[in-house]
């Protein structure tokens, strides 16, 4: 090889010149060799680093005015922390802050991305450059040669002018620890924005919590956006629906604003999003990011929660995210703790992860406690749909399976007739009725876990039927009978209780011509799927059998429906099964009168108290019913104490306005009426015909009916107080 050798090379290439034969083998690295010490400085750090900046900020002001304060009192030496769920607003206040600083506070604004080490440490960099840190020294603190995070604070320290520094995105406060990154200055205030609640990661700091907005100022968000889209009352039933979290708010605000086509308003976009399993609601969310915006996943409703639950598997605790997979086949209202310490959990969770699993969630703001009793978790709707749609398919059988098991151990078993509920189930009520939704929605569940679903949903049925709350167990029960019919069928076991107890709460509501008809059907498809002497076909004769005879006055046909309930249920359990005895009671309720079986009631009541015990709701009926024959046979004063010691143990056992206590209360008054006692049985009937006005409404017939015994109460008093005569006893046969 002989004469000149021409050569160029560009970025980190090299030429080499030589004589001779040489063999030259070269790698070419790119970048630091130091993990961690390379990245692109940020384009600014004078301005925020935001996705879609709201119109206007609303709620934040007693926040703001707090920390603005500490912007104009000039304070120093002090971390300020914002913490709170992802999409909730805290970044939108970090900037509001910073502008404030910079436009009106007289103070240098600096904004640092940290929501990873490469762009914290680019960002910090750029800061030191910004206050004045010559290449040189930045050249040294990227290569490793001199410590970079004592470059930055050194810089910000002998800063001429007082500044902000926010940083943003500190999702994970290791990458903060790791170099000392977050410290004080006498020259400035540092503001954090973090999904890391846990205080240990900010010793020092004052944190603030940022949480959803209030609803006036929610809807005035979606305003904001679209204001052309529709009303406030509009957007408030929206950003109910949203759960008033700033992000979503966001998203469906910016698709309202920008639709061209076919614009929607504002009670379309509603009524899409409560579409259920036609329509994805957080895909119709993420419709709604900014054009050209990249698509960060922070700014995403299906993605943003997803880097915290990334940073818990980072950190080795996968099972936070199966936990929060659980969560979202319940509801976003508070769930009591106890639920989550149930056995079932093993299923999906080894139980000795579920506490440290929890303390992840809590700590990345996925969930937050909620003061009892009974203390709760409370996780935010949009959350719990985002997470929903993206739980494997292969897990979802799995999941419903253990959320109903859990549930079934706080729910108390159908198959106990008149069992009260103790705890109050009310706190339950929410998360029943969002399993069911879960489950329809989900394809891949199958029917023994869609049947165990909708035992849960009878459960809680009976359970409110059996509080005296028919409204609420009508609406659930009908809502599990719509979802059960799609998840297994209308005439399976297990939907056919549910439409059971559908037609005894239609009847306890007084739409007694609906409650008829959906018993004689019910009755029908039992008859036709189970046989005529199926239990289950039982049951819809005892159902049917009040209605008939009470409302539409058709006692023949409740009579022969309540005998063969009797002999039916006789047959299959035994005369003393509880299940008998409710037939039996109601049995000789129906065939009271002037010349009673005379063995019909103590026999009831000796098997009532040799069954299910003294003071049992089963009992304290049979008594009630007992009293009731023996004032329609004339025997008031044997009836007297007996029905006056069951509306004692109503009132002590479901309270005064309950329909059992209200229901014994109304026989004592016609009881007292009858034994010349005129003054007691006004006032009785009194408290019945208030009670049920207050409790079922004035249009109620129950309501109606109380109202004409007080007026028949009142008479009575009234004609015997105008003749002046003392008065009467009731001249039955047991006078003597």
């Amino acid at each position: 090889m002989s004469g000149s050798t021409e050569g160029r090379a560009e970025d980190n290439g090299r030429v080499y010149q030589s004589r001779g034969d040489q063999h030259i083998t070269e790698h070419h690295h790119h970048g630091d060799a130091r993990p961690g010490t390379s990245g692109t400085a940020p384009d600014s750090v004078r301005r925020p680093a935001v996705g879609r900046p709201p119109v206007v900020l609303r709620d934040r002001a007693e926040l703001l005015a707090r920390l603005r304060t500490a912007l104009e009192d000039g304070r120093a030496h002090q971390v300020y922390v914002l913490h709170g769920l992802g999409g909730c607003g805290k970044t939108a206040v970090a900037s509001e802050l910073f502008r404030a600083a910079t436009t009106e506070g007289g103070r240098i604004g600096l904004w640092v991305n940290a929501s990873d080490l490469t762009s914290l440490r680019a960002g910090m960099l750029a800061v030191a450059a910004d206050r004045g840190a010559g290449e040189g020294e930045l050249t040294a603190a990227r290569t490793g040669l001199r410590a970079a995070a004592d470059l930055v604070w050194d810089r910000l320290d002998r800063s001429d002018e007082p500044w902000l520094l926010v940083i943003d995105n500190a999702d994970d406060p290791s990458v903060l620890r790791d170099g000392s990154w977050l410290r004080t200055s006498p020259r400035g205030i540092t503001l954090v924005t973090t999904r890391q609640v846990a205080a240990h990661w900010w010793p020092g700091a004052e944190l603030h919590h940022v949480g959803v907005l209030p609803r006036e100022d929610a809807a005035r968000v979606l305003c904001d956006l679209a204001p052309e889209s529709g009303t406030v009352q509009d957007a408030t039933e929206i950003a109910d629906r949203l759960g008033r979290l700033p992000l979503a708010l966001t998203l469906a605000g910016g698709y309202l604003a920008h639709q061209v086509i076919s614009p929607w308003s504002m009670t379309e976009y509603g009524r899409a999003l409560d579409r259920g399993h036609e329509v994805d609601a957080i895909e119709l969310l993420d419709q709604g990011a900014e054009y050209g915006g990249g698509h960060d996943s922070r700014h995403l409703a299906s993605s943003t929660w997803e880097l915290s639950l990334d940073a818990l598997r980072t950190k080795g605790l996968p099972e936070a995210t199966t936990l929060i997979r659980l969560l979202a086949c319940w509801s976003h209202d508070p769930l009591p703790l106890t639920l989550l310490a149930g056995a079932g959990i093993g299923a999906v969770l080894p139980r000795a992860r579920v506490e440290t699993a929890l303390r992840g969630l809590l700590d990345h703001s996925l969930t937050r406690l909620v003061p009892g009793p009974p203390r709760c978790v409370r996780t935010h709707g949009v959350l719990l749909d985002s997470i929903a749609r993206g739980v494997p398919a292969a897990q979802r059988d799995a999941l419903v399976g253990a959320a109903a098991e859990l549930l079934g151990t706080v729910l108390p078993e159908a198959t106990r007739p008149w069992a009260r509920a103790d705890p109050p189930l009310a706190p339950f009520a929410p998360h029943v009725r969002a399993l069911l939704r879960r489950a329809t929605q989900w394809g891949e569940v199958g029917p023994q876990t869609a049947t165990r679903v909708l035992d849960r949903a009878l459960r809680l049925v009976v359970a409110l039927h059996r509080a005296g709350d028919h409204a609420s167990a009508l609406s659930m029960g009908q809502d599990a009978v719509a979802r059960g019919t799609r998840l297994l069928d209308a005439n399976h076991p297990a939907v056919i209780a549910i439409r059971q107890r559908v037609g005894r709460a239609l009847y306890r509501l007084g739409r007694y011509e609906e409650a008829a008809a959906a018993h004689r059907l019910v009755l029908a498809d039992c008859t036709a799927a189970f046989g005529a002497d199926a239990v289950e076909t039982m049951e819809s004769c005892v159902g049917l059998s009040p209605v008939l005879f009470w409302a539409l006055d058709e006692q023949t046909e409740a009579v022969s429906l309540l005998r063969r309930a009797v002999a039916g249920r006789t047959a299959a359990w035994g005369a003393a099964h509880p299940a008998t005895l409710v037939a039996r009671t109601y049995l000789l309720e129906f065939t009271a009168g002037p010349e009673p079986d005379p063995t019909t009631g103590p026999e009831l009541l000796a098997d009532c108290r040799g069954t299910v015990g003294a003071g049992h709701p089963i009992t304290l009926a049979a008594e009630l019913n007992h009293g009731f024959a023996l004032i329609t046979a004339g025997r008031q004063r044997r009836a007297l104490p007996l029905v006056r010691s069951v509306v004692a143990a109503f009132e002590r056992d479901y309270g005064p306005d309950h329909p059992k206590t209200l229901s014994a209360r109304s026989l004592l008054s016609r009881v007292l009426g009858e034994l010349g006692q005129l003054a007691a049985a006004v006032t009785q009937a009194e408290r019945v015909a208030d009670a049920r006005a207050r409790v079922l409404g004035p249009a109620h017939p129950w309501t109606a009916w109380s109202r004409e015994r007080l007026a028949e109460r009142r008479r009575a008093r009234a004609e015997h107080d105008g003749d002046g005569s003392p008065p009467t006893p009731y001249p039955g046969p047991d006078v003597s």
